[in-house]
């Protein structure tokens, strides 16, 4: 290109021009006419002088660069797509937990129809969104209570649903407490509750014994620390040894805190036993919890321990229906009542002495209602008129009766 001719002006690089009205020549200061610069057409370029031309600064890397963001596609194109190596916030984290309870190893529910990188692809659930499945709740999950109730044939882990599972985790179902039973260990499952020497009195209590005339008591009664004087309504009369009275309403004997030694330590030893006996009915482990929500009549019922943190209604006849061996625990955290006419009956050869209600509270059976089994009641017991009892009464207050029926169970 040298030695060419460059038709027209030459214009000055944009970085080098000057504004030649604001700069003042001496010869415009001193007026005289300013000589127009002689024209560039028809004149040869010399190559230094285009080498000098094309000495301008050059433009920083910046420029470059912001031409290319100008001129160029947005930067987040040319990001690559990190669709297959990029973490969403639905699979960010190592285990996603499934509301219902299931656990999804590896994050993101396989079902989940969202794009995780992509924002404004139409998902329903926004950018990064996962969909989680939710689990169906198996019927079997949901156990009503039966009316007849065997423990030893229907002892589960809580009812577990096989659930619908994520990624081969299965749901573990969700437990009914009404009638349905633990895997707990029983304590010494099968083992009647041990007495102790209150298992030589049909009636035992602390603070006074009671009758409406007439009863008939068969076994032998006992009071302490109270005195004979809190044993009312059977008339009694005293042995000449002063150890023990006697009473027509009573088949046995009848024993006092305050009649000569050695009945007074009898007396403290069995209400000692008796009230371990309480502690060891209630510490029994559980079969079945709040059967029935507390009402239990009309149902059959089979050995085993039953737990209420409430009280228990029997208002109709029902049936603990076993073997001659086996043993009912019945934890009762209130009060016991059994309505008139009213009658727990035993079947199948079980046996009174092995039937044992564990009562917080107080214990009340209804005008002519029957009960089987050993009371151990941390409180009294209320027999209505006409009541009757296969078995004994432990109180740890006082025992009240009106013409009643009470009969100690065979050993």
């Amino acid at each position: 290109m040298f030695g060419r001719r460059v038709p027209g002006r030459v214009p000055r690089p944009a970085a080098h021009a000057v504004n030649e009205s604001a700069v003042a020549s001496p010869r415009a200061l001193s007026g005289a006419p300013v000589p127009r610069p002689r024209s560039l057409e028809n004149s040869f370029v010399h190559p230094e002088s285009l080498s000098l031309m094309s000495r301008r600064p050059r433009s920083p890397p910046l420029i470059t660069f912001t031409a290319m963001l100008a001129l160029s596609v947005p930067l987040a194109a040319c990001v690559v797509s990190a669709d297959a190596t990029s973490t969403s916030p639905a699979t960010s984290n190592a285990t996603t937990t499934d509301p219902t309870g299931d656990s999804t190893a590896g994050g993101a529910d396989p079902t989940d129809t969202a794009d995780p990188d992509t924002a404004g692809s139409g998902d329903s659930g926004g950018p990064g969104s996962a969909s989680l499945t939710t689990d169906t709740t198996d019927a079997a999950d949901t156990t009503d209570a039966p009316t007849s109730i065997d423990p030893a044939s229907t002892t589960t882990t809580g009812t577990t649903d096989a659930g619908t599972s994520d990624t081969g985790t299965a749901d573990t179902g969700t437990a009914d407490t009404t009638g349905t039973t633990d895997t707990g260990t029983t304590g010494e499952p099968g083992v009647p509750v041990a007495l102790g020497t209150a298992e030589d009195y049909v009636l035992l209590a602390k603070t006074a014994i009671s009758t409406v005339p007439n009863s008939d008591i068969t076994g032998d009664l006992g009071i302490s620390p109270a005195a004979a004087s809190f044993i009312t309504g059977f008339s009694l009369i005293a042995d000449p040894s002063n150890k023990f009275s006697t009473s027509t309403q009573v088949t046995g004997r009848v024993y006092a805190a305050d009649y000569t030694p050695p009945t007074p330590n009898a007396l403290t030893v069995a209400i000692g036993d008796m009230q371990v006996a309480f502690s060891d009915a209630a510490s029994r482990q559980p079969d079945v919890f709040e059967l029935g929500a507390g009402d239990i009549g009309g149902m059959q019922l089979g050995p085993g321990v039953y737990r209420w943190a409430t009280s228990v209604l029997i208002p109709t006849d029902i049936t603990l229906d076993g073997g001659a061996d086996d043993v009912w625990i019945f934890q009762i955290s209130q009060d016991l009542t059994l309505s008139s006419a009213a009658a727990v009956t035993l079947s199948g050869g079980a046996a009174p002495r092995n039937v044992f209600w564990q009562v917080s509270g107080a214990v009340e059976l209804g005008t002519t209602a029957h009960l089987a089994g050993v009371v151990l009641t941390k409180t009294s017991v209320t027999l209505d008129t006409g009541a009757s009892l296969d078995g004994r009464l432990l109180a740890q207050t006082a025992i009240s009766l009106s013409s009643n029926t009470i009969v100690e169970p065979a050993p």
